[in-house]
């Protein structure tokens, strides 16, 4: 059974716009739930962010193209009033990266978190990496 990680928007913005030197070991994660040893969930709110950005590097239609490959091949977890409160009472500094981390809380047998910014969630109870450090693991 492929292991569930949940991976942060900063880490599919990677990804999707080749930013060095983290593109790499983004990539490796696709790669990994493409073979299916993990299965990537991400937050409906981190589409929102991945399309801002990406659309800058790549422009509207492309980055609609990614959208729609990105929904294809990963789980999106929703966001409702559940996620939103528990996020306020996280205590964490970043309130984006609290709301990641109540909506992989509600994600049955998650593995962990992949992030590229690990010191936003020092308070987890759930295992935090880098993409580089996650796969190496597998």
């Amino acid at each position: 059974m492929a292991s569930k990680v949940f991976v942060d928007s900063d880490v599919i913005i990677d990804f999707f716009t080749d930013r060095e030197p983290f593109a790499n070991p983004a990539s490796k994660l696709f790669e990994l739930n493409e073979l299916g040893i993990i299965k990537i969930y991400i937050s409906a709110v981190s589409i929102n962010n991945i399309y801002y950005i990406v659309r800058k590097f790549i422009g509207h239609k492309e980055t609609i193209k990614i959208i729609e490959e990105l929904v294809e091949i990963t789980e999106i977890v929703g966001t409702t009033k559940k996620e939103i409160v528990q996020a306020l009472k996280n205590d964490f500094k970043d309130y984006e990266d609290s709301i990641q981390y109540s909506s992989a809380l509600n994600i049955k047998g998650i593995e962990a978190i992949v992030t590229r910014n690990t010191k936003d969630y020092v308070k987890a109870k759930i295992a935090i990496f880098t993409a580089e450090n996650y796969v190496k693991t597998k």
